[in-house]
């Protein structure tokens, strides 16, 4: 590969990665350009840790060792535990070895029966016919890392009788490089929307990568407003051990959330045991039987849970929820330099209000006139509970609960 050729890959990935070409579609591309030019390369992996809540990292692999067209597939690795032996695998490669002896690349001829015993990928490579292996590390600058995000790690692998000449393996050692540039780019794009959507909400947070972040600015919205929170959770902070109430909250808040999750709704918050979220349609009705369906899931789901963790021997408990309908303000709201994409608006104090009803009305779940109304066809799966004043509402209202007696058959 000559010096004409290094440059014009070394365009292609710019151009790529500018435009944001797929890291699957640019690790492909790439590999197959230097095939293209004569390069016999006939396996590769790059990878790269992240910053996830969790997932540790993933790698991409393009495979052309088979008789078909080449592969390419990403694979998602730890954060979650479901490898036991990630560590000890990590600990037993190439990568891990560039990693802390501080070296760019290691270069196995994979020909030499005794050369790279010590890692068991050889084996595994030696055994495929593989003649060639190099391992290259691409670290990143304390203010280009995030995270565990720093550096990249690629593996390049020849079957050829005589693998990579020198020429080659100096041709990868300074493409990886702008490679590894573009994947970064990549990551953090990723990351951002990553972080955006795990702390922000999804539609909070993609309107804010799209440039929504002017304080003051905010929408008006008609939706269902869900303020839930944990029955007794003083009572439980108070008696139980204290390295089981982060595992309680994340218990009830998981199944909250994916119950609000599945039928469309936006988490927007997070307020100590309780749980602010939206349901916003076009038109009420569907807002407000989606929330109901959310709210029934979330309820069947929670005694699910509460059998589990008695079984264990864990504290268990249930949680109050206040759904209303009515007029939001949804935007940036907040000081100069601290801000919070969220709802705002009397609204908002009624659902919680509501929710505060719960525990002397002994319900689960309490939803507002406002909220019936606008949902005729969910009436009959309700039944009233009598009209209360809220406190800090200026008007008494009538609450309802779900009817025991309403099955799915009346749905």
């Amino acid at each position: 590969m000559d010096a004409q050729g290094i440059l014009d890959l070394s365009r292609w990935i710019a151009e790529a990665g500018l435009r944001g070409v797929p890291e699957t579609d640019l690790i492909g591309g790439f590999c197959e350009r230097l095939v293209a030019a004569g390069v016999p390369l006939t396996r590769t992996v790059v990878g790269a840790d992240t910053l996830h809540p969790t997932i540790a990292g993933h790698v991409v692999t393009w495979d052309s060792s088979g008789r078909n067209a080449a592969e390419v597939r990403r694979t998602e690795y730890g954060g979650d535990g479901s490898d036991p032996d990630i560590d000890e695998k990590w600990l037993r490669s190439p990568f891990h070895r560039l990693y802390t002896s501080g070296e760019t690349m290691l270069r196995l001829r994979l020909t030499d029966g005794t050369e790279g015993g010590e890692f068991p990928i050889v084996d595994e490579l030696r055994a495929q016919g593989a003649t060639d292996y190099m391992a290259i590390v691409n670290r990143l600058g304390p203010r280009a890392a995030i995270g565990e995000l720093d550096c990249i790690f690629s593996s390049w692998v020849s079957h050829h009788p005589d693998g990579f000449s020198d020429a080659q393996r100096d041709a990868l050692l300074t493409l990886t490089g702008s490679l590894a540039l573009a994947l970064r780019g990549h990551a953090m794009a990723h990351i951002a929307n990553t972080l955006a959507e795990t702390y922000l909400g999804r539609d909070a947070g993609h309107r804010v990568l799209r440039g929504h972040i002017r304080r003051g600015v905010a929408e008006e919205l008609d939706a269902v407003l869900w303020f839930s929170d944990l029955q007794g959770f003083t009572r439980i902070t108070d008696t139980a051990a204290p390295e089981t109430i982060l595992p309680l909250l994340n218990d009830y808040a998981e199944l909250v959330v994916t119950a609000i999750h599945r039928h469309r709704g936006q988490v927007l918050k997070f307020i100590g045991d309780g749980i602010l979220a939206v349901f916003d349609r076009s038109s009420a009705e569907d807002a407000c039987r989606a929330a109901l369906d959310a709210a029934e899931e979330a309820r069947e789901r929670c005694k699910e849970l509460n059998a589990r963790r008695s079984a264990a021997g864990l504290p268990v408990t249930r949680f109050y929820l206040g759904l209303h309908q009515g007029k939001v303000f949804y935007g940036n709201i907040g000081g100069v330099d601290r801000l919070d994409f969220t709802v705002v608006g009397p609204a908002v104090n009624e659902a919680s209000r509501i929710a505060a009803m719960c525990r002397s009305l002994d319900q689960d779940i309490l939803l507002s006139s406002a909220f019936t109304e606008s949902a005729p066809e969910c009436r009959e799966r309700l039944i009233s509970v009598g009209r209360y004043l809220l406190r800090g509402v200026g008007r008494p209202q009538e609450l309802y609960t779900l009817d025991p007696e309403a099955g799915q058959a009346n749905r």
